[in-house]
């Protein structure tokens, strides 16, 4: 018998391929209806066991595309397999050359152009091609369907408008969105919010997801892509912003002073066509000047009363999304709609427990709140905003030691049936009449007294505390007899119609006398003090002010904090001179 006689044994073949797959010469040769000595013959003149390991991978892979291409009726799945078999044989035979001539380069093409590249690739932000493609993937698997939607409409129209919840993924997605935007088409993004910390958070989801799909870190603010795409984040210094250009997204514009200016300034960054404008928020106020934007009678202004247009912006007209009469394309998602769309991040009922029918349609259901029965109404809440990080030059948020030494305002407020304990740290003013800061706000649902106590005690090392306010109502007196050991001074508040009164007419004088400032981002507090209202005492003969939910239900918490830390001033505190620590330096 010669060397070529095996070709027309076809179980000589077989027997090869079921060794170099682990099996036994015993096991084959009953396998085969062969003699052992006949397969040990086949083992020994073929060299099966010097065969090297490159080679039998190709012998199986031979054996198997010749198997399927043998089929005169062949599936899909066959037609996948024998592309997937073809691209591995191409491989092995790198793997082959590779043994022979030993360059790196034979293993993988791509790096004969190394040196070429060497230089870009080490560019400050920098992601190769199978990189981008991965985000681009990355980005697609992870859209709900409203998401996707949200994309569909970007792809097509050049104002998007989108009124959501609360907690739906909106910024999430379009931090995600513009990356991928500025990573296929080169284009400029820009994100503009009130303050500068709101407009950050965008720059943390990017950062995020760019490091768990790539491991790269970009750097920078802005942040200057590879391809030069440049993503800017801006907060309310962006009025002085008219060089930038590029697509824009404006978070929570429901929430942002001025909003007019706001918006003129960033409505011609995106000018020219190539440019998109996405305008993305909760709802605030029917009293917001961005009220007439979202509705379409900001369209009307300047134009003949047969031009005018009336839009029906109900969630009923608008939860599909639909291009307006004004080219805006404008959508409503309400939580509801966020669960119908995929998005399990939410257990229903259980937010309908936790929040009162008013304070569940205005955060989840985009309902907007009538202010025009508040004591504080949304415009002298939006007057007391400012950018943190730009005009509070000696609070380090970061640092042990946020405030050094300078003193701090501590309060407090409890948790009733439903809604949360607050803790509010106010930095007073240094000279008489000037203006107290909100630099820090905690809220905790559903633990212990003592440790919202703890809480508390370890603002006392963080900060140079000179007074804590607690409301000993309820809970808060466990709360207080906790805080008095490590505080001797801490100051007990026992809610009367007399109290509140007292609490809300100070701060009523500070917040009116432009006295307050807090962080342009936390609209949460903004919505705490609009709640509060005046009402008739229980026995109809007096007045005092309470939330928009029942006392034993509780709201308003931030708010309530707030004022606990402010009554540390007495009631005629100065108000003739109004100066903030700016003004001192």
């Amino acid at each position: 018998m010669t060397e070529t006689q095996h070709i027309e044994t076809p179980n000589r073949d077989e027997a090869k391929l079921l060794y170099f797959q682990g099996w036994r010469v015993k096991q084959i040769a009953k396998r085969l209806n062969e003699k052992a000595t006949t397969v040990h013959s086949w083992k020994r003149r073929d060299g099966w066991d010097s065969t090297p390991e490159v080679q039998r991978v190709e012998f199986s892979i031979t054996a198997r595309i010749c198997q399927l291409v043998s089929k005169t009726e062949k599936t899909e799945a066959d037609l996948k397999e024998i592309d997937t078999l073809t691209r591995a044989m191409e491989r092995t035979a790198r793997v082959r050359n590779y043994e022979g001539d030993g360059k790196e380069s034979t293993l993988n093409p791509k790096l004969k152009d190394r040196n070429k590249n060497k230089k870009k690739k080490r560019g400050k932000n920098y992601l190769d091609e199978d990189q981008v493609q991965a985000l681009v993937e990355a980005f697609e698997d992870s859209l709900f369907d409203y998401q996707r939607k949200w994309y569909e409409a970007g792809e097509k129209h050049r104002i998007r408008n989108i009124l959501k919840s609360r907690q739906i993924g909106a910024t999430w997605y379009f931090a995600r969105e513009a990356l991928i935007d500025a990573l296929t088409t080169g284009r400029n993004q820009v994100f503009l919010s009130a303050s500068k910390a709101q407009a950050q958070v965008f720059k943390l989801y990017i950062l995020e997801f760019v490091r768990e799909i790539t491991g790269v870190e970009l750097k920078g603010d802005p942040c200057v892509l590879f391809n030069g795409a440049t993503l800017y984040f801006l907060g309310t210094n962006a009025r002085t912003a008219q060089s930038y250009h590029g697509n824009v997204y404006m978070d929570e514009y429901f929430w942002i002073p001025r909003f007019k200016e706001f918006r003129k300034v960033a409505s011609g960054m995106a000018m020219h066509k190539k440019w998109r404008q996405t305008y993305i928020s909760t709802p605030s106020a029917l009293s917001h000047e961005a009220y007439p934007f979202w509705s379409g009678s900001h369209f009307n202004r300047g134009r003949p009363k047969a031009a005018h247009i009336k839009l029906d912006v109900s969630h009923k007209k608008l939860r599909d999304g639909r291009l307006c009469e004004d080219s805006q394309w404008r959508q409503l998602v309400t939580v509801e709609d966020a669960i119908a769309g995929g998005c399990n991040l939410f257990d229903i009922e259980q937010l309908r427990i936790e929040y009162s029918e008013d304070e569940y349609n205005n955060l989840l259901m985009c309902k907007f709140i009538d202010d025009t029965q508040s004591i504080f109404t949304l415009n002298t809440m939006l007057s007391c905003m400012v950018d943190s990080l730009v005009h509070w030059t000696d609070f380090k948020p970061l640092a042990p030691r946020p405030f050094a030494e300078r003193s701090v305002w501590i309060g407090y407020d409890p948790s009733r049936t439903r809604d949360d304990a607050a803790i509010v740290v106010v930095a007073p003013p240094i000279v008489e009449g000037g203006k107290f800061r909100i630099i820090e706000k905690i809220t905790v649902n559903n633990i212990p007294f003592d440790k919202q106590a703890d809480i508390i005690e370890k603002l006392t090392n963080k900060y140079n505390v000179e007074h804590i306010g607690v409301d000993v109502t309820g809970i808060g007196y466990g709360v207080f007899d906790l805080v008095k050991a490590f505080f001797p001074r801490a100051k007990k508040i026992h809610y009367n119609p007399e109290v509140k009164t007292r609490l809300v007419l100070k701060a009523q004088t500070i917040i009116n006398n432009g006295r307050m400032e807090y962080d342009a981002s936390h609209k949460d507090i903004a919505g705490a003090f609009m709640s509060i209202r005046k009402t008739l005492t229980p026995s109809g003969n007096g007045v005092t002010y309470e939330a928009v939910r029942t006392e034993e239900a509780g709201h308003g918490d931030l708010a309530w904090a707030t004022m606990h830390a402010l009554d540390n001033e007495p009631l005629q505190g100065s108000s003739k001179k109004t100066k903030s620590f700016m003004e001192i330096f």
